[in-house]
């Protein structure tokens, strides 16, 4: 939940690669759950690719077309995960006390 001043990063860019935020203090309003549900669509999706990885990095027949497209996608999950993990982060540290 985002405190009154507090923005929340999005899963997702605007135009020119841009970060989206959203301001709200209801964490079940339909951006938050959207917000939720593609975070958890995207997570699925990077550890989906790194069993494939494994699996392809096994294979010594891989071909090189085949390696540059995982590579591509892996790409992309990991600067999807980044963005979640910064967004999650964000929200604990403003959310939770510093504890010394």
């Amino acid at each position: 939940m985002t405190t009154p001043n507090e923005l929340r990063l999005l899963p997702w860019s605007g135009p020119g690669d841009k970060p989206c935020y959203l301001s709200t203090d209801d964490p079940g309003g339909y951006v938050s759950r959207l917000a939720d549900n593609i975070e958890a669509v995207q997570l699925g999706t990077a550890a989906e690719l790194l069993e494939e990885v494994s699996k392809t990095l096994d294979d010594r027949d891989t071909d090189l077309t085949d390696l540059r497209r995982l590579v591509h996608d892996l790409t992309g999950a990991l600067r999807d995960v980044l963005r979640v993990a910064a967004s999650r982060g964000h929200l604990l540290a403003v959310s939770e006390p510093h504890r010394i």
